[in-house]
């Protein structure tokens, strides 16, 4: 019974700085998903309802900032830790929404969507980097998995927000609700601790064996800290970015940017981003676009639970080829019946819908969480943060040449044919997690470190044998 009060206790103070850090994640999700239907409103008091490449500006400001944000923060979170870095992130985003609610044109407001872009960044490298180093093995997949649990809850939030003030046009109120969030964020991290890897990198032993004793059981608080410790010595000083081209280092990284990238070239913010855009193009108005969607990211927020669920019992390959199954065929669906029926009606209305949604399912179940649990744990601590935001500023990239290239494509092949290259790069996504992609779950970080270091010289044993 003993045990059983400690393990739960222990539980109890590892989920309680992962609910607050993922704030973070929270504010990821509402500021890319209000743009949506806050764009609606604003282009008329803006003067940019005729300029579509302003509108493009206000969509994709956020964009350019997220990979300022995401390519420095792994440097920063290495020298300053990453509760500090999770800090400084809310303050970024309190900053930048409030300028966008008070923006008096589209200049001050395309700067401000950088500013929260900028934001989005560092919570897209800082929350999983977090999240992951502070979690025991056991329920790490789980506890990481919050990550994109709390960036769907906050699209499902902006998608309920836009609906609610839709009616009044607010849209002032839209960008500007996001400080609420990020002042929660930052008052909660004040009272978190910092991540037992990350102390111990800076010889700071006796903190990191604190918090281990505050977030494991007793029985696993001296297994964990040898673990840290094991991987100090092996690692030797602290690396940076000329790092990432050490030989050990390099299938981890192709690894993760693969990943990243792919996360991206499946279509997702296509959805996001433009969903009521495209919705209206059918034959929607305005508010049935917007309500639709609300729809669809409270499906993408149902599968994301089934995620946080089972990830540390199914495992993270077979969930990535699951999801790339999943979108690949309801992507192929929705490209050929709509070549086949035509790209108006009521009729393509509720396939798209219908394939949307079940596209949203399999990317919310599987590619959308697991690959942000992964990021952090295929590297290793003292390359984990350069590492990892070269990593997330590759996704982020790829979400900007997705979100840019979309609106050219479609206009120029329509939707069936778009559909069919994202059903096509789902097929790839597929390929690349079956050739490449290893299983980490129930797998320490530090023996995952341990494999990368012990994969040259196995090479080197092997080719001396032949």
């Amino acid at each position: 019974m003993t045990e059983t009060k400690q393990r739960h206790g222990s539980a109890r103070s590892v989920y309680l700085p992962a609910t607050i850090c993922a704030i973070g994640a929270l504010l990821f999700g509402y500021d890319t998903g209000v743009i949506s239907g806050a764009l609606l409103y604003l282009k008329g008091p803006l003067g940019i309802a005729d300029n579509e490449f302003l509108q493009g500006l206000v969509t994709s400001g956020i964009l350019v900032g997220a990979m300022v944000g995401a390519l420095t923060s792994g440097s920063l979170a290495a020298r300053l830790g990453r509760r500090m870095m999770t800090l400084i992130a809310a303050c970024v985003f309190a900053l930048g929404s409030l300028w966008a609610a008070f923006s008096p044109d589209v200049a001050n407001l395309v700067l401000a969507r950088f500013v929260i872009g900028i934001g989005v960044g560092l919570a897209s490298v800082i929350v999983p980097m977090y999240i992951a180093e502070i979690s025991p093995t056991r329920i790490r997949g789980t506890l990481t998995s919050l990550n994109q649990l709390l960036i769907t809850t906050g699209i499902l939030l902006a998608y309920i927000v836009d609906y609610a003030l839709a009616p009044w046009e607010a849209w002032r109120w839209m960008l500007g609700l996001a400080v609420i969030p990020a002042v929660a964020l930052f008052i909660g991290m004040l009272f978190m601790p910092e991540t037992p890897r990350w102390l111990a990198s800076r010889d700071r032993t006796d903190e990191a064996r604190a918090v281990l004793e505050r977030t494991r059981p007793p029985e696993e608080v001296e297994e964990g800290f040898e673990e840290i410790r094991a991987a100090q010595r092996q690692t030797g000083e602290q690396l940076g970015w000329r790092d990432l081209t050490a030989k050990w280092i390099r299938p981890a990284l192709f690894i993760g940017i693969g990943l990243a990238v792919l996360q991206q070239f499946v279509g997702i913010n296509t959805i996001i981003y433009y969903a009521p855009t495209t919705l209206t193009q059918l034959g929607m108005g305005d508010g049935a676009s917007i309500a639709a969607q609300v729809g669809i990211g409270t499906v993408m927020l149902l599968f994301t639970l089934i995620a946080v669920r089972y990830t540390d019992r199914i495992g993270r390959k077979r969930l990535l080829l699951t999801g790339s199954t999943g979108m690949s065929i309801s992507l192929g669906v929705l490209g050929i019946l709509t070549l086949i029926v035509g790209a108006s009606g009521q009729t393509v209305a509720v396939i798209t819908v219908i394939c949307l949604a079940t596209y949203i399912a399999s990317f919310g179940a599987t590619w959308g969480p697991v690959v942000w649990v992964m990021l952090p744990e295929l590297y290793p601590l003292r390359i984990r943060g350069p590492a990892e935001g070269l990593a997330t500023w590759s996704n982020w990239a790829a979400n900007f040449v997705v979100s840019l290239a979309f609106p050219v494509v479609l206009g120029a092949i329509g939707q069936g044919w778009s559909m069919l290259i994202f059903a096509a790069l789902g097929v790839l996504s597929f390929v690349f997690v079956s050739a490449f992609v290893p299983e980490t779950t129930g797998r320490s970080l530090e023996g995952l470190e341990t494999d990368l270091h012990e994969g040259p010289a196995k090479e080197g044993i092997e080719s001396q044998q032949v």
